[in-house]
């Protein structure tokens, strides 16, 4: 799913990649200084048949909406699960069907989000990401919120800061340990989500002890809410610094580093490095080179002619489709989305009474697989692509847009609608999410990771998941 808010959208300039054909002094080849790559970029233009965002027709446009992601199949379930409840079948066939429907409707969320990011820069579409990329999780908690379905709107923001710290983050470890024996990102970045990450776990423990010092929960109950809805405000004013921080005065920090410095932890099972085994090439006389082909060089400085996708691998962005195309794929999901999770939400209640499964465990574990499925995919896919800093942006970014915006803001929108909203969350619940944060810092906090780190995070998801299963639900 989508690309975590700020980390998710890099400059144009950083995507281009330019090759010396030897040593240090050699003159550097790109598409616009060197006529025979032009050629060869314009020859692979008409042999893939690549084509232009604004070139394409309307048929075009739509195809490369539906090619976009390998969960766009499951569209299928939006008219099923709309036609359920509108007919009134069971309501856990009504859950069940929206369910799937939204896994999908998340991923072309994302792209629609990140297609818009990438015409507007690096400043605006970072805040743009910031508003959108937990977007499922936003609407689905106001129509939770607008039902005074409080238990299952604050397992389901907390559920997604574990699925994103746990299991989203040790899938792409694995991901990227299954070809790197190590890989390394921004450690300077990642201590600073570290230090953000511990605060929003203070700001969910000082309410939790505030309300366990009283005898009853109805003594507790006014001054809790005052405690939450002050640091809710507390909160936001934290994550717009945060946000000016990163994209305006400090954006140096969280630059991707070299492609050099990323090599040297960028090498095979084997100990041997990738981008150099891909370069080498072979003399007639029997001599081995390091100096790339024109076709290596032109696969080097520019993907824009294989696609997106192709071209995100070598750290530039294309656009796919038009801005028109995008806002008005953003608006017509966005309303699809807000649909599906209201027939979703008003149907909780039946699936816990036939179904047997608690509330609990439906905001903590079901609601945040389809909230994150998309950017579970696009973090696991840039994992496995050695781009561990985007793969950690998607993961950690995520839990702290949940944790500074969206908690808050669902806290202060419950003061002013006259829900009883607050940050005193199950006790349980903070424990999970306080022993999540504290691995997260340990396991980060050297700036590299392999694949047994990523067996640590899901091993401890499962163990969350079986707990929690397990869990009362009178012990709310």
């Amino acid at each position: 799913m989508s690309r975590s808010g700020t980390s998710g959208v890099r400059s144009a300039s950083m995507g281009t990649k330019q090759l010396s054909s030897g040593d240090g002094d050699a003159p550097r080849h790109t598409i616009e200084n060197d006529p025979n790559l032009a050629e060869l970029a314009a020859k692979r233009d008409e042999t893939n048949g690549f084509i232009p965002a604004h070139k394409k027709t309307v048929l075009q446009t739509v195809k490369t909406i539906a090619l976009s992601n390998y969960a766009n199949p499951l569209l299928v379930f939006v008219p099923v699960g709309i036609a359920c409840h509108a007919v009134g079948v069971n309501p856990v066939v009504v859950f069940v069907m929206n369910f799937l429907a939204i896994i999908p409707l998340a991923a072309l969320l994302s792209y629609a989000t990140e297609e818009i990011s990438i015409r507007i820069g690096e400043t605006l579409g970072g805040l743009m990401n910031a508003s959108f990329g937990n977007a499922v999780e936003l609407i689905v908690g106001i129509i939770a919120l607008l039902q005074d379905e409080i238990t299952v709107l604050q397992a389901s923001l907390l559920g997604s800061m574990l699925s994103n710290l746990l299991l989203v983050l040790g899938m792409c470890f694995i991901a990227g340990g299954s070809r790197y024996k190590e890989q390394s990102f921004n450690y300077t970045s990642a201590q600073m989500s570290a230090s953000l990450l511990i605060l929003s776990i203070s700001s969910l423990l000082i309410p939790a002890a505030f309300s366990n010092s009283f005898d009853t929960a109805a003594e507790a109950e006014d001054g809790v809410l005052k405690i939450s809805r002050g640091t809710s405000v507390i909160l936001l004013v934290v994550y717009a610094t945060y946000l000016v921080f990163q994209l305006k005065t400090h954006t140096y920090l969280y630059e991707e580093a070299e492609d050099e410095e990323r090599d040297i932890a960028g090498v095979d099972r084997e100990g041997n490095d990738i981008e150099m085994q891909q370069q080498r090439t072979t003399q007639p006389d029997g001599f081995e080179s390091t100096l790339p082909t024109d076709e290596a060089r032109l696969d080097n400085t520019t993907a824009a002619t294989e696609g997106a996708v192709a071209d995100e691998e070598e750290g530039g962005e294309v656009a796919n489709i038009t801005p028109i195309a995008a806002i008005i794929l953003l608006i017509c999901v966005t309303v699809l989305v807000a649909v599906c999770a209201e027939f979703l939400v008003s149907s909780i209640d039946a699936l816990v009474e036939e179904s047997g499964i608690s509330r609990t465990w439906v905001g903590l574990i079901l609601l945040p697989i389809v909230g994150n499925a998309a950017e579970h995919v696009t973090a696991v896919t840039v994992a496995y692509k050695n781009k561990m800093d985007l793969a950690i942006g998607v993961a950690v970014g995520s839990s702290l847009q949940i944790a500074l915006l969206v908690t808050p803001f669902m806290c202060l929108l419950g003061w002013w609608t006259g829900h009883a909203m607050s940050l005193d969350f199950n006790t349980f619940e903070v424990v999970l999410l306080f022993v999540t944060v504290i691995l997260v810092n340990y396991l980060i906090g050297d700036g590299k990771s392999n694949y047994l780190e990523g067996v640590l995070l899901c091993a401890v998801y499962v163990i969350i998941a079986v707990a929690v299963w397990f869990y009362p639900e009178v012990a709310r």
